[in-house]
Parts: C-alpha cells; structure tokens; sequence
C-alpha cells in the first residue's frame, strides 16, 4: 500500500506543534465531552473546510457533510439514515441552539442536477440523492428558463439552501425547539473564489454579507 506521506507529515506536524499548543483544551474536552453551539450542515466538497471559514475551535461545531449539504425529509422507516441521525444527535442530545445549513459556489451536485442521469447501478445511491435537490432546480428554472447555465446553477445553489432549511422542519424535534424560540435555523452560501459568506434574510428574501448581518 502506497503511504499517504502528506498526510503522515500533517499528521506529525498536528502532533507536536498544534495539538500540544492545544493539550489542556483537547483533555479539557475529553474530560467534559462536547458542547457544541451549532450543527453545521455541509457539503463533502473538499475545498470547503466549516471550521476555517468559521473560525472554529475543537468543540465548537457539530459538523454533518454529504453531497450537495442536502436534509432528506423526517421519515421514520427501518432503513439507515445517517443524515437524520445525526440531526436528531445534535438537537435531541447535544441541544444545539443554532444549524447552519451552508451550501456552496461551483457545487457538483447542484451542477449534476442540471444534467442527464442515465440509470447505472454505480451510481444508483447518487441518482437518488440528488432528487433532493430537484426543487431547487424547478424553482430555478421557473423563473430563470433562459438564463445562462451558469446564472441558473447560482441561483439554485442559494435556493438549494432554503428549502433544506423547510425540510429541517419536518424532523418533530427541530420543529419544536424552534417553535420554542430554543433552536435557530441558518442558510449560508459560502464563495469558494472570495472566501466570503452570505446568509439569506428572511424578512428582505435575499443572500446579504455575513458581516453586515445585525
């Protein structure tokens, strides 16, 4: 087996400079386990990193990625669902007070929607998720039906956002502790080219700076 020496040197590095700068706060967190504000909902993309362009410490994020930062909707059946478990973790059991759902520029999966998918069983799990994003994509195309690709994957990666935070209300525990004012509801949209944050306004119904948010 070829030895992942990039990431065997990171790993060294992790060690000896940035875990012992840390040590007392790593014990400190082992000691009292995990308290974390928020649950934040991702996308797997690798250029996306939720702890860096947060500014997050060990402890501080209750991190869920999966492609395209998708929230199947609540439905209690006996298969696995990965996705709404950690959900029901993070809201049930951590309390978080706060998910952010942060989609992203350039996203693969809102660009797949936007392109034929021949059935194939190697994809088959794939082909099913993105239907997850497919009302982004009407909504997208209802009101941008000749706009360019490019315009029309901009805008669905946004609205893509605040229909999972819709979804997110199905799930009877989140449903509730929002209604008791104990858990808020976040939709970012993170530009990979300018490293900035938008988040979407719900009383003026558009993406504003994250920090010009009051």
């Amino acid at each position: 087996m070829e030895k992942l020496s990039e990431f065997e040197k990171g790993h060294d590095y992790f060690r000896k400079v940035k875990f012992r700068k840390n040590e007392e706060r790593f014990k400190k967190l082992v000691e009292e386990g995990q308290n974390p504000r928020a649950l934040f909902i991702g996308c797997s993309d690798s250029r996306v990193m939720p702890a860096m362009i947060t500014g997050s410490g060990p402890g501080d994020l209750f991190i869920l990625r999966n492609v395209g930062n998708f929230v199947p909707p609540f439905s209690p059946d006996n298969d696995y669902h990965a996705t709404a478990a950690a959900i029901e973790y993070a809201v049930s059991h951590l309390e978080v007070s706060d998910i952010i759902v942060c989609g992203h520029s350039d996203c693969g999966a809102i660009k797949e929607l936007f392109r034929p998918h021949p059935p194939s069983e190697e994809t088959i799990h794939t082909t099913r998720w993105l239907q997850l994003g497919q009302p982004a994509r009407e909504v997208t195309l209802h009101h941008f039906p000749d706009a360019p690709l490019e315009t029309q994957r901009e805008f669905a990666e946004k609205v893509s956002v605040v229909f999972q935070l819709e979804n997110l209300l199905s799930y009877p525990a989140v449903k509730r502790r929002v209604e008791e004012e104990k858990l808020f509801l976040h939709a970012w949209h993170y530009d990979l080219a300018k490293g900035e944050i938008s988040y979407f306004d719900e009383d003026a119904l558009e993406f504003k700076p994250l920090g010009a948010k009051k």
